[in-house]
C-alpha cells in the first residue's frame, strides 16, 4: 500500500553577533531562542517517538550557543537585566526600556500580567524611552528585568518547581530573584546541544548542517548569478568570485557538527535554500549527500508552474513532480535533493497561530494527505517536504504552538497512512527518484537571490565585502599568523547572508542599525588585524531606510461619511492607524493583502476603515473587526465582540456583530440595523453605535465618560484561514474620552 512520507525539517539559525575584536555580543537573540525554541523544540521530539524530524543546526549558531553555555558571552541585553536596578544609569534606564519589551506583546509579554501592564504603560507613552522613564521606577525596573528574561523560559522549563513559583509570584521581585534567574539561564542553556546529541542517538531525529557562517553560496561562487536567476537585475560595481570561500564555508560546517555531534552529517540546508550547479559540485566533494530548497527552483529549473489553483490544488503533474525525491546528476556530481512544499510550509509559519490548535492541526494533516492524492492514487509513495524556521514562527503561537504541534504529531503518529521521516529515511525508503539534468540557481524565495543583491544598500555591502577580500589577498602575507586567520575569520563573517537580509526594502526590525554597525565593524576589524585604518566609507551607515510609521493613537474625534471610496482623507484626519511594515520580521513569505487600518469614535458611534494592498478580493472571504471593552484597571475585557463581515465578489453579502462568548447575534444585516452602515467598494469602512459596545460611554453623550478603553483588531479570511491582520501584534486602543479630555490625552503624549 503506498504511504506518504512527511519530511520535516525545522532550520534552527541566527546570526553571528560577536564582535572578535571586542569579544562582545551586539544582540541577545541566540541566547534567548536557546532558552525557548532551540531547547523545547527538540525536547518535544521525546514525546513522540513515531514522528521523526530532522533539525538543521547552523554552525555558527552552535558556536555562539556553546559560548553561552560556558559562560564566556555576554551580550548587552544580559548586563541590562543583570544590574541592580538601583544602579542603572539614567542612560542604562533608557536602554532597558528599549530593549526589554523586544518581544511579542501579545503570546510573549501577554502571558505575564505584570509585564504587560509595564509594557502597556511603555507603548502609552509612545514607546519612546525618554518620554517613558518618568513613569517607571526602581521596582518596576527589577520586575522588568527579571520578566524580560522569565518570558523566553521555554515551556519545559517553566514546569521546574522553582521557576513555575517565581512565575506565580508575578510581581514585586527582589534582588535574589534577578540573580537566581541569570544563574539559572546559564544552567538552562548548558542543556540545549546535549539534547540534539540525545535526540540524535535515539534515532528519533537526523540532525544536519548549513555553511559555516550562513552565507548565499551560489553569490559566494559569483555574485553575476543575481542577473541569472533575475534577468536585468542591478548588480554591485565589483564581481565577487570567490569559490574558494564557499568550499571553506562549507568545509569548516561539516567539521564543526563532527566535533560537537560526534558524526559527520548526511544532509545540507543550503544557507536560505541557495543552491547552483557549482554549489552542488562543492557539496558532492565534501561526502554531502543530500540538500533542500524550495519548490520554486525545481519549478524554474523543470520549466513547470507550481501555482495553485483557488482550491489550493497543483496543477496537473504537480503533485507527481513536487512530491518526491530527486537526484541530481551532471559530470561527478551526484545530489539527493528534495523540494519543499511552500504552501503547506508557510501554513506553519504565518497562518496556522490564528487559528484554534485542534483545528490548524486537522487542517494540516487534512491538505498533506489531498495534496498527495494524485501521487497515491497512482500507486506510487509520496514524500512531502516541510521546511521552515524552527524558532522565529512560533512567537505567534498561544504557548509556542506546542498545543498545534502536539496535536499534529500525535495525528503524524497514528495516521496508518503518513509516517513522519528523516530525510536520510526517505531517500533510504525512496524506490524511484526523479532524474535532474540541471538546476536554475536560486533561493527557497521566489527561487532568485534578490532579497541579498539588486537593491543598492545590498550591492554597496557586496563591494564594500568586495574591497576588504581584496585588501586581504594583498596584504594577508605580510601579518603574522594569528592576525591573517582573525582577518579571514572576520571576512568569512561578513559573507553570511543576514547582513543584507535587512538591507533594502524588504525587511525591517528594531535592530536595523545595529546590524548595519555589526556588517561594518567586521569588515573594518579586516583592515584593523592586517595593521591598517579602516577605509573611510565604513564609518558611514549602508541602512538607508527609514521605517514606516506603524501606528498613531486616536488624537480626535472624527465624523467621516461611510463610502468606502479612499478619497476623503480629511475626514479620517485624528483617527488611530495602523499601517502595515511590509519589511518587518525575520521571517519572509508573509502574504500582505491589508495596507492601512484606521479607527476612532466620536460621542455616539465607532468607526472603522481597512485599505487594501492592492484591489479588494474578489474571491469569497470574510472580513472579522474583533472589539474588546475594557474598564480602567481591569485585568479582563469588560465585553467582547466580533463584527463578521461576508464578502462576495467584492461586495458585501452579509453581516453580524456577535457576542465573542455566546455567539449570540446583537446586529446585522438581516435585522433592523439602521443606525449601522458599512461599506465594501475600494476599501472596507463600517460605523457602529457605541451603545451596542460600551452604552454607558454613549449614555453620557460626550459629558464625562466613564474611563476605559475599546480595543480594535481587523482580519481578512479565505476558506477559514486566515490571509492578513492588522495589527499583527496587540490592538489598536481608542480611549473613551470626551473630545476635550481625548485632545488633552493626547497632548499629555
Amino acid at each position: 500500500m503506498p504511504v506518504i512520507r512527511v519530511v520535516l525539517l525545522w532550520h534552527m539559525h541566527q546570526p553571528y553577533y560577536k564582535d572578535l575584536v571586542t569579544g562582545e555580543y551586539r544582540l541577545p537573540w541566540v541566547r534567548l531562542h536557546a532558552l525557548k525554541d532551540y531547547y523545547g523544540m527538540v525536547r518535544l521530539a521525546k514525546e513522540f517517538p513515531g514522528v521523526h524530524q530532522t533539525f538543521n543546526l547552523v554552525p555558527s549558531l552552535v558556536a555562539q550557543i556553546q559560548e553561552y553555555a560556558a559562560g564566556t558571552a555576554r551580550d548587552p541585553f544580559l548586563d541590562l537585566g543583570s544590574k541592580p536596578a538601583g544602579e542603572l544609569t539614567p542612560e542604562e534606564r533608557r536602554q532597558a526600556l528599549q530593549y526589554l519589551f523586544q518581544a511579542n506583546p501579545v503570546h510573549v509579554i501577554g502571558r505575564y500580567p505584570r509585564y504587560r501592564d509595564l509594557w502597556e504603560r511603555y507603548h502609552g507613552a509612545g514607546e519612546i524611552a525618554a518620554r517613558a522613564e518618568r513613569f517607571f521606577q526602581n521596582r518596576d525596573y527589577t520586575d522588568l528585568q527579571v520578566l524580560s528574561q522569565l518570558a523566553w523560559f521555554d515551556e519545559y522549563f517553566l514546569q521546574e518547581q522553582e521557576i513555575a513559583a517565581l512565575v506565580r509570584k508575578g510581581h514585586d521581585y527582589t534582588r535574589e530573584d534577578q540573580e537566581f534567574v541569570i544563574a539559572e539561564e546559564g544552567k538552562l542553556l548548558q542543556r540545549v546541544l546535549p539534547e540534539y546529541m540525545a535526540a540524535a542517538r535515539s534515532g528519533v531525529v537526523e540532525l544536519s548542517t548549513s555553511p559555516f557562517y550562513h552565507p548565499i553560496l551560489p553569490l559566494l561562487c559569483d555574485t553575476d548569478l543575481g542577473a541569472v536567476s533575475s534577468p536585468g537585475r542591478p548588480l554591485p560595481q565589483a564581481r565577487f568570485q570567490h569559490a574558494e570561500d564557499a568550499k571553506e564555508q562549507l568545509r569548516r560546517g561539516l567539521e564543526l557538527h563532527e566535533t560537537v555531534f560526534g558524526s559527520r552529517p548526511k544532509g545540507v540546508w543550503p544557507s536560505e535554500g541557495s543552491v547552483s550547479e557549482q554549489v552542488l559540485a562543492l557539496a558532492h566533494e565534501q561526502g554531502v549527500r543530500w540538500m533542500a530548497t524550495d519548490e520554486g527552483v525545481l519549478g524554474r529549473s523543470l520549466e513547470f508552474n507550481f501555482a495553485r489553483d483557488n482550491s489550493n490544488k497543483l496543477p496537473e503533474g504537480g503533485a507527481e513532480r513536487l512530491y518526491t525525491i530527486w537526484q541530481y546528476e551532471k559530470g561527478q556530481t551526484r545530489m539527493n535533493l528534495f523540494f519543499r512544499d511552500h504552501t503547506l510550509s508557510d501554513l506553519i509559519g504565518f497562518v496556522y497561530s490564528s487559528m484554534p490548535a485542534k483545528e490548524a492541526a486537522e487542517h494540516l494533516i487534512n491538505n498533506i494527505k489531498e495534496s498527495a492524492k494524485p501521487v497515491i492514487a497512482k500507486g506510487q509513495d509520496a514524500v512531502v517536504s516541510i521546511i521552515l524556521d524552527g524558532e522565529n514562527a512560533w512567537e505567534y503561537y498561544p504557548q509556542s504552538g506546542r498545543e498545534f504541534l502536539r496535536r499534529f504529531y500525535a495525528a503524524l503518529q497514528k495516521d496508518p497512512e503518513v509516517e513522519a521521516v528523516t530525510a536520510s529515511e526517505a531517500i533510504a525508503r525512496q524506490a524511484e527518484f526523479g532524474e535532474l539534468k540541471s538546476v536554475v540557481p536560486g533561493s527557497w524565495i521566489n527561487a532568485n537571490f534578490n532579497i541579498w543583491i539588486g537593491a543598492p544598500e545590498d550591492n554597496h555591502s557586496w563591494d564594500y565585502l568586495s574591497l576588504a577580500h581584496d585588501f586581504f589577498t594583498e596584504h594577508a602575507a605580510h601579518v603574522q599568523a594569528e592576525k591573517r586567520e582573525l582577518a579571514y575569520e572576520e571576512l568569512l563573517i561578513a559573507e553570511g547572508s543576514d547582513w543584507n537580509w535587512w538591507y533594502g526594502p524588504e525587511h525591517h526590525s528594531v535592530n536595523d542599525r545595529d546590524f548595519d554597525e555589526l556588517y561594518r565593524k567586521h569588515l573594518a576589524n579586516v583592515y584593523q588585524a592586517l595593521g591598517a585604518a579602516p577605509p573611510e566609507h565604513l564609518a558611514h551607515p549602508i541602512f538607508a531606510g527609514v521605517a514606516r510609521p506603524v501606528y498613531v493613537p486616536q488624537t480626535a474625534y472624527i465624523h467621516p461619511r461611510i463610502e468606502g471610496d479612499l478619497v476623503r482623507y480629511f475626514a479620517w484626519l485624528g483617527a488611530a492607524m495602523y499601517t502595515a511594515d511590509r519589511r518587518s520580521g525575520s521571517m519572509h513569505g508573509k502574504q500582505f493583502v491589508l495596507d492601512a487600518v484606521y479607527a476612532g469614535i466620536d460621542e455616539r458611534y465607532l468607526y472603522g476603515r481597512m485599505d487594501f494592498a492592492e484591489a479588494p478580493p474578489k474571491e469569497r472571504c470574510e472580513i472579522l473587526v474583533n472589539l474588546e471593552v475594557w474598564q480602567e484597571k481591569a485585568k479582563q475585557a469588560a465585553r467582547t465582540r466580533c463584527l463578521e463581515v461576508s464578502c462576495v465578489e467584492g461586495a458585501i453579502s452579509a453581516w453580524h456583530l456577535r457576542e465573542t462568548a455566546t455567539s449570540e447575534v446583537v446586529a446585522g444585516s438581516g435585522q433592523s440595523s439602521g443606525a449601522a452602515e458599512l461599506v465594501l467598494h475600494k476599501n472596507f469602512e463600517f460605523k457602529l453605535p457605541l451603545e451596542w459596545l460600551a452604552p454607558q460611554f454613549a449614555a453620557a453623550n460626550g459629558g464625562s465618560a466613564p474611563a476605559g478603553k475599546l480595543r480594535v483588531r481587523f482580519s481578512m479570511w479565505r476558506d477559514r484561514l486566515p490571509i492578513d491582520a492588522l495589527p499583527l501584534e496587540g490592538w489598536i486602543e481608542l480611549h473613551l474620552l470626551s473630545e476635550p479630555e481625548l485632545a488633552a490625552f493626547a497632548f499629555a503624549q
